[in-house]
């Protein structure tokens, strides 16, 4: 007997799926870097308003600030307006860049998952979707310094 398995027998290689960022991942997380990438570059936006359009407690986005700070996605400053302290937020270059790797990795996923992946609306789907359209409109439509 031989224990050789037959070629037809061993499954089809398929090419391998991109990782999709852990830290970016987590659905609060997710949001916050969506919220901040629409800023232009070099905006910012205090702590209150991003908790406003997040929709999230303060010590549950303070939580996810952290990990997104540790991973130097987010930029953080503390200042005083008035004698006020002030928390102002905004998204790093590598942030951007995780993001925007990150939504590619997720439009590769969605794609390879669609019947007849390997035709042109397919590929126009993997790289004609920006990032904003990950955006949920009510954040896309609003001025966010409001």
């Amino acid at each position: 007997m031989s224990t050789e398995t037959p070629a037809s027998a061993e499954p089809s290689r398929q090419p391998a799926l991109p990782a999709l960022d852990p830290v970016i991942h987590a659905q609060p997380r997710l949001r916050v870097t969506v919220t901040l990438a629409t800023l232009a570059d070099g905006d910012q936006i205090t702590f209150p308003r991003l908790q406003e359009l997040a929709g999230m407690t303060a010590g549950n986005l303070a939580t996810h600030l952290r990990k997104l700070e540790d991973a130097g996605y987010v930029r953080v400053t503390k200042a005083y307006r008035s004698r006020t302290p002030v928390t102002w937020l905004s998204l790093t270059t590598a942030g951007r860049l995780a993001l925007e790797e990150y939504a590619a990795a997720l439009r590769t996923l969605l794609a390879s998952a669609r019947p007849g992946s390997g035709s042109a609306a397919s590929k126009e789907w993997s790289e004609g979707t920006s990032p904003s359209a990950f955006i949920p409109p009510n954040i896309r439509q609003e001025h966010i310094d409001g």
